[in-house]
């Protein structure tokens, strides 16, 4: 902890502090009341698109905003695209801009999946420039255990102009990946379940298994049993025995369609490792294409 002198010019100066990673429930719960703090409710269930929208209007964390998968966080899926094609950085950004964040906004997303949705929108945010995000440790889950009151009324915020700056060294297309595979130059985690990695069951997806050189890293493993990310040293430690000696910077973030692996993604910038890049289109888009190989097995 910094020198209560330090702390206190800190504050005085910048404001509260940012957030780029997570930020647990006692921290949000003291930002609530502050106008450069926005709460965003990603709740959603893959099988079941209107779920997550219906748990928000029976409860959510005051002040939150909903975003909606398939509708915010999404462009329409096409013949060639994975389930989930990164939103039009233009469109996207009119999307934040109605969210009512600009640049001196701090973003905090929640679900109730162990972050696995609410960081789809932390990437997202981060890809066009946007660093002051961060998940709800735990999310709604915790909020909940806590103790702490729901809010039923949707809520509404006034617009800001959000600037979107796409970085396009962030994702990597399926041509990119099937390069740097070929050559022998990532490390490329899959963040699915081991069941849909080996291809045992594949409910969503034209094929069943992985591409092949991928390694499974099921982002759940980020995870403790509270659905509470674990601490960094331990994410940093799982990270390493997977990258075996290799940057994380050669790391390709996967899953089914691109949500999922921005968890693997956070954790990673949690670790202190970061540097890794996403492949939006993932299992749903490498496998639609039927020249591209697939493997089965572990």
């Amino acid at each position: 902890m910094p020198p209560r002198s330090a702390f206190t010019l800190h504050s005085a100066l910048e404001g509260p502090m940012d957030h780029t990673t997570l930020i647990d429930v006692a921290a949000l719960r003291g930002r609530l009341s502050d106008p450069l703090t926005r709460v965003i409710d990603c709740r959603f269930e893959l099988g079941h698109p209107e779920v997550g929208r219906a748990l928000y209007l029976k409860g959510h964390i005051p002040g939150a905003l909903y975003a909606h998968l398939d509708e915010d966080l999404a462009a329409p899926r096409t013949p060639w695209s994975g389930r989930h094609p990164l939103p039009d950085p233009t469109a996207l950004g009119e999307t934040f801009s109605r969210f009512g964040i600009d640049e001196q906004v701090q973003v905090v997303a929640y679900d109730d999946s162990g972050g696995a949705y609410a960081a789809r929108l932390w990437w997202l945010l981060r890809w066009l420039g946007h660093p002051r995000v961060a998940v709800l440790d735990g999310g709604f889950t915790a909020w909940k255990a806590a103790g702490l009151p729901a809010s039923i009324p949707a809520a509404s915020v006034a617009s800001r102009p959000f600037q979107a700056r796409p970085d396009p060294s962030r994702y990597v297309s399926g041509d990119d990946l099937g390069e740097l595979l070929a050559q022998q130059r990532c490390i490329l985690l899959d963040a699915r379940s081991s069941e849909r990695f080996e291809g045992r069951v594949e409910p969503l997806d034209p094929r069943a298994g992985h591409i092949p050189g991928a390694q499974n890293f099921h982002f759940a493993r980020n995870l403790d049993a509270d659905g509470r990310f674990l601490p960094p040293q331990i994410l940093a430690e799982q990270f390493r025995r997977a990258l075996r000696g290799r940057s994380a910077e050669t790391v390709i973030a996967m899953c089914g369609s691109g949500v999922t692996a921005c968890h693997n993604l956070l954790a990673l910038e949690i670790a202190g490792l970061g540097g890794g890049r996403l492949y939006p289109g993932s299992f749903s888009e490498w496998s639609r294409d039927a020249a591209r190989p697939i493997a089965t097995g572990p």
